[in-house]
């Protein structure tokens, strides 16, 4: 028998995952280029050619025992230095090498620093709509998950009830920006909005509450759109950043934690985050794509391909009828569904061949997740089925379009 609560999870296992595995049997039956699966963020565009010429580059001439043996469970110090200096150029921040811990990806990171900061029962706060996984990362450690509900105006963190439901009991809040599944990325206002009250409350309860930010989709923006840097906004941030989304390299597992030397607890928290590290079963992170990120550093895709993705696909459906946030980063729409069940309603939409994850997997019923980071072809196949779709809904005698 597994682990009663190993039993829960498998039970409760990613939604988005089940679909992804549907999309590769109706591919089977249907053809893959008749099948229009939105379910996975998977990245679409190739990773920049930097990426590739520095593999080659480090296998060709770097010394192999080097390159592939063990290092500090935290990381080469010589990236991790790298990387402080980017993030001190591009946001005039004073980190060094001491502030960076490599991880396996920003999951990794996650799991590393919660593993850190949790004592059983304690409060890990997030904003409804959110990365479904937030759930399952606060269980590992017998942490215990406070969902704030959503403004489904704005999409924005409901600042008011996070006021209500901070307790003494509350160590970690977790904002991601720009937002998985909504798109929506967190202004300079909200950002400071968001520290006053965390400054209160600590204040109040005497006690330290880490603002944990989860930033894989920072370099996806689409404009003149400003993401803050929120170490500078609020001094118990530690930043867990991915290599996914902006090099494209989510099967390499790559990231990193920030835990800038002003957090309290500092010295603790660092040590006890590389000892995570390496009794997590990560050890470090994988030493050649260490090498490899630090290369590409000044690297980014091309986001003008999901941007066009993004225009095609909210302006169609919203000609349609479908109503939906237009986002200002990631590459997500989070549209409302045509019923109150978003279940039902993504279970039909498999009728079109249409694959997209209901939005009760992120917190917020009502709604379903549209990952746009796919091929054009992809879009334009699908849109013809959303339109029948909603057409269905709309000739129902109960009227259920909403």
């Amino acid at each position: 028998m597994i682990s009663e609560k190993m039993s829960v999870m498998v039970k409760n296992s990613s939604v988005t995952r089940a679909m992804f595995e549907e999309g590769k049997r109706l591919a089977a039956i249907y053809g893959k280029e008749n099948v229009y699966d939105f379910s996975l963020g998977n990245p679409s565009v190739a990773p920049p050619a930097s990426v590739k010429e520095a593999v080659v580059d480090i296998i060709t001439n770097e010394d192999t025992t080097f390159l592939h043996g063990y290092m500090n469970n935290s990381g080469y110090e010589d990236v991790r230095e790298k990387i402080a200096d980017k993030l001190n150029k591009v946001h005039q921040t004073s980190f060094h090498s001491e502030n960076i811990i490599m991880t396996v990806g920003a999951a990794g990171g996650l799991n590393v620093i919660l593993k850190t900061l949790l004592n059983p029962g304690e409060e890990v706060v997030v904003f409804a709509p959110f990365f479904g996984e937030y759930r399952n990362y606060a269980d590992n450690y017998d942490g215990k998950l406070v969902v704030i509900s959503p403004d489904k105006e704005t999409f924005l963190p409901n600042l008011k009830e996070l006021e209500e439901k901070l307790t003494s009991s509350a160590k970690a809040v977790i904002i991601n920006t720009p937002n998985n599944p909504t798109g929506v990325v967190y202004s300079e206002e909200t950002i400071k909005e968001l520290s006053k009250v965390l400054e209160k409350k600590q204040q109040e309860f005497g006690t330290s509450i880490y603002l944990i930010s989860d930033e894989p989709y920072r370099e996806l923006v689409y404009g003149d759109v400003f993401v803050p840097y929120v170490t500078k906004y609020y001094r118990n941030t530690i930043v867990g950043y991915s290599y996914s989304k902006s090099l494209s390299l989510p099967g390499e597992r790559i990231g990193y934690l920030v835990i800038p030397s002003e957090v309290d607890e500092y010295e603790e928290i660092f040590a006890a985050a590389g000892v995570a590290t390496r009794i997590l079963g990560f050890v470090n992170a994988p030493s050649m794509i260490q090498r490899v990120v630090a290369s590409c550093l000044d690297s980014e895709v091309d986001v003008s391909v999901y941007n066009e993705n993004r225009e095609l696909l909210y302006n169609s459906l919203t000609e349609y009828g479908y109503s939906c946030a237009k986002p200002q980063g990631a590459f997500y729409l989070f549209v409302k569904t045509l019923e109150e069940d978003d279940k039902a309603f993504c279970e039909r939409a498999k009728k079109y061949n249409i694959l997209v994850v209901p939005g009760s997997a992120f917190g917020c019923p009502g709604y379903c997740r549209i990952a746009y980071c796919v091929g054009k072809s992809t879009i334009e196949g699908a849109l013809p089925g959303f339109r029948k779709l909603y057409e269905e809904y709309r000739e129902e005698p109960a009227g259920r379009c909403r």
